[in-house]
C-alpha cells in the first residue's frame, strides 16, 4: 500500500520541480544518468561472478580480517556497496558463508564505500570529468555488441564509469547554474534540529535512489557550490549511510533466514554507527580539522573534510562494532528465527493394527508408503523442480531446461516436518512388535525398515548435492550447467517411473516382479560410468576445469546414492507378492559385483 501511494507522490513532485525551475532539471539529468551508470557497472561485474567470485570468497571469508578486507576491497572496485550486499546475501543463503562472516563482509563495504566519496571530492570535482567520460562511452558501447561475455561484462563496466562521470559532471554544472536562481544554503539549518532534520532527508534521498553512492555524489556537487553548508552536508552524509540498508532489506525478502539475518546486521551497524556519529558530531568535526591540516588539505576544502568524516564515523563504527559480531550473531539468530516446524505425524500406525501381523505389516508399508511421497517432494524441490510437473505427462528434459533457476530450499527444516516423526514412529512402533521373529511376518517388518532407512539416507544425500546444485547457478561455464542438468534429470527421471510403479502397485493392483529391479539397477550403474566418463572428458579436453570436474564427480556420486537408495526402497514397499515368492526372488537379485559381471559380458 505505501509502495503504491509513494511512487506516484514521488513522480508527481518531481515533475513539479521539474516544471518549475529549467535549471533543476540538469540536475535531475546528471542524478538519472548516475543512477544508470551505477545499474550498468553492477550489470558488468555481475558477468564476472560466476565460479571467480565463489572461488575468492572460499579463500577470502576464513578469518574475520580476511572477510573485512574482501569487503572493503570488493566495495572500492565495484563502487556498489548495494552489489556487494546482495551478492553476500546470495552467498549466505545457499551456505557458502556463514553469518559471522557475511556481518564482516558488510564491515568491510560500508568501509569500502567511503572511497566514492573520496574520488568525486579529490577527483571528479578538481578535473573536467565529462572528458574522461565520452572515451569510456564509445569504448564500452562497442565491447556491449560483442558476443563473448567476458567483453560484454568489460564494455558494461565501462560503459558505467562513463555515464558516472558524466552524470557527475551535469549534477556539478546544475547545482552551479541553479545557484544562480536559487540559494539552498539559506535553509540550512543549524544546532541539533538541523541535524536531526538533514539526517532524515540523506535517509529519505538514499531510500528513494537506492544508492548512497548517488546520495553522496549530490551533497558533495551541491557542497562544492555552496549550495548547501558543510555541517548540514555531515548530516546528510550520516543519513545517507543509514538509507543504505534499505537495499539490503530488499535483497533479503525472498532470502532464507540467514540472509534476513544479515540485512538485520547491516541495519543494525548502520543505525548504530549513525547515532554514534550524531552524539559525537563536535568531536568528529575536531578530528576531521586535526586529519585535514595533517594531510596538508585547506580549511575551506569541505569536500574532502566530508569525505574525511565520511571515512571516519565508518571506521569508528566497525572499530567499536568489530568485537561484538558473536553477539550480533547470537542476537539475530534469536530474534530471527527459522519458520515454526509442525511436525507429520504417522497415519496408519496406531494400536488396533498392531493386534495381527499382518495387519501390523500392512500399516508400516502404508506408513512407508507415506514417508517415501514425502521425501519424494522433498528431493524434488530440492533440485529445483515441482513434484506436479514432474508427476504428470510433461516432456521432462523440456521440464528440466525451462527450471533452471533453482531456490535454496530447507531440506532440514522439511526433513524436521514431513519425514523425522513419521520416521521415528515407523522404527518405534517395529520395536514394540509383540510377536516373535520367528514368525513369517518378521522379515516383512524388517525390510520395510532398512526401506524407510534408504528414503532418510536418500534425503541426506539431496542436501550434500544441494551445496553445489545451488552454487552451480553463478557459473559461467555451460558444460557445468549441462552436466547438473543431467543430473536433476536422472533423479527427476527416476523419481516419475517409480510413481509409476507405485500407482501401478497400490492403485491397479499389478504384481510387479522383484527381478524386474535389476534392470533399473543395471541402468544406474551404465548412467554412473557414462557420467564419470563424460566428465572426464570435459576435464581432458579443457572444457571444464579440475576443480570443477571434482565436484561434479562427487555430486554424480551423490547422485548415484539417492537412486540406488530409492531403488532398494521400491524393492520392499511396491512390491505386493506372496511371502515365500518374495524370499526366494531375493536369493536372485543381483548384488553390486554381480551388476558388474552382467554389464561387461553385455558389452
Amino acid at each position: 500500500m505505501l509502495k503504491k501511494i509513494l511512487l506516484p507522490t514521488i513522480f508527481i513532485l518531481l515533475a513539479y520541480a521539474l516544471w518549475l525551475s529549467p535549471d533543476f532539471n540538469q540536475i535531475a539529468a546528471g542524478v538519472a544518468i548516475f543512477l544508470f551508470g551505477m545499474l550498468s557497472l553492477e550489470q558488468g561485474f555481475q558477468s564476472f561472478t560466476g565460479g571467480t567470485l565463489e572461488n575468492i570468497l572460499r579463500v577470502s571469508t576464513d578469518k574475520l580480517w580476511k572477510s573485512l578486507s574482501f569487503g572493503a576491497i570488493s566495495t572500492t572496485l565495484m563502487q556498489s556497496s548495494s552489489l556487494v550486499t546482495v551478492i553476500t546475501i546470495s552467498f549466505l543463503s545457499v551456505g557458502i558463508l556463514d553469518l559471522a562472516a557475511g556481518i564482516g563482509i558488510i564491515f568491510g563495504a560500508n568501509l569500502g564505500t567511503t572511497t566514492g566519496a573520496w574520488l568525486i571530492a579529490g577527483f571528479g570535482l578538481k578535473v573536467d570529468i565529462a572528458a574522461y567520460a565520452m572515451p569510456m562511452l564509445v569504448l564500452g558501447i562497442l565491447l556491449v555488441f560483442q558476443k563473448s561475455k567476458a567483453l560484454k561484462g568489460l564494455g558494461a563496466i565501462l560503459a558505467g564509469m562513463g555515464f558516472l562521470f558524466l552524470g557527475i559532471s551535469y549534477m556539478k554544472e546544475g547545482f552551479e547554474t541553479f545557484r544562480e536562481t536559487i540559494d539552498l544554503a539559506q535553509y540550512a539549518l543549524t544546532g541539533i534540529k538541523g541535524l536531526l532534520i538533514f539526517t532524515l532527508i540523506g535517509i529519505a534521498a538514499t531510500v528513494v535512489m537506492q544508492s548512497s553512492h548517488a546520495t553522496m555524489v549530490l551533497i558533495i556537487t551541491a557542497l562544492s557550490v555552496q549550495q548547501i553548508t558543510y555541517e548540514n552536508a555531515l548530516a546528510l552524509a550520516i543519513g545517507s549511510n543509514v538509507g543504505t540498508t534499505i537495499t539490503a532489506i530488499i535483497g533479503a525478502m525472498s532470502a532464507s533466514v540467514e540472509g534476513k539475518r544479515l540485512a538485520g546486521a547491516h541495519l543494525l551497524f548502520n543505525v548504530i554507527t549513525g547515532v554514534i556519529a550524531l552524539l559525537m558530531i563536535n568531536q568528529f568535526i575536531h578530528f576531521v580539522d586535526v586529519i585535514a591540516e595533517a594531510v596538508n588539505i585547506g580549511a575551506s576544502d569541505y569536500t574532502l573534510k566530508l569525505a574525511i568524516f565520511h571515512t571516519l564515523f565508518n571506521l569508528v563504527g566497525v572499530v567499536i562494532m568489530l568485537p561484538f559480531i558473536g553477539r550480533m550473531v547470537t542476537f539475530l539468530e534469536r530474534v530471527l528465527k527459522g519458520e515454526s516446524i509442525k511436525v507429520d505425524q504417522p497415519k496408519y500406525l496406531n494400536d488396533s493394527a498392531m493386534a495381527f501381523p499382518d495387519t501390523l505389516v500392512l500399516a508400516v508399508r502404508q506408513e512407508t508408503v507415506r514417508l517415501y511421497q514425502h521425501a519424494s517432494h522433498i528431493i524434488l524441490k530440492t533440485i529445483g523442480l515441482s513434484p506436479s510437473s514432474v508427476f504428470s505427462e510433461q516432456d521432462l528434459q523440456q521440464l528440466v531446461v525451462q527450471s533452471r533457476k533453482i531456490t535454496a530450499y530447507d531440506v532440514d527444516a522439511a526433513y524436521e516436518r514431513s519425514v523425522k516423526g513419521i520416521y521415528s514412529a515407523i522404527i518405534a512402533y517395529i520395536s514394540q512388535a509383540s510377536f516373535t521373529w520367528e514368525m513369517l511376518q518378521s522379515g516383512s517388518l524388517y525390510w520395510l525398515r532398512e526401506a524407510s532407512r534408504h528414503i532418510v539416507e536418500a534425503i541426506k544425500d539431496t542436501k550434500h548435492l544441494q551445496k553445489n546444485l545451488l552454487k552451480m547457478r553463478f557459473s559461467s561455464n555451460h558444460f557445468v550447467k549441462e552436466e547438473y542438468e543431467k543430473i536433476r534429470y536422472q533423479i527427476a527421471d527416476l523419481l516419475r517411473q517409480l510413481e509409476l510403479f507405485r500407482i501401478q502397485a497400490e492403485t491397479e493392483g499389478e504384481e510387479i516382479g522383484l527381478l524386474s529391479f535389476d534392470v533399473f539397477k543395471v541402468k544406474l550403474k551404465e548412467q554412473d560410468l557414462q557420467m564419470n566418463a563424460s566428465i572426464d572428458a570435459l576435464i581432458r579436453e579443457h572444457k571444464i576445469k579440475p576443480e570443477e570436474g571434482t565436484s561434479l564427480i562427487n555430486d554424480s556420486s551423490y547422485m548415484y546414492e539417492i537412486k540406488k537408495h530409492l531403488v532398494d526402497m521400491a524393492e520392499t514397499v511396491f512390491i505386493i507378492q506372496q511371502q515365500k515368492t518374495t524370499e526366494s526372488e531375493r536369493e536372485l537379485v543381483l548384488d553390486d559385483g554381480e551388476l558388474m559381471k552382467v554389464m561387461q559380458s553385455d558389452n
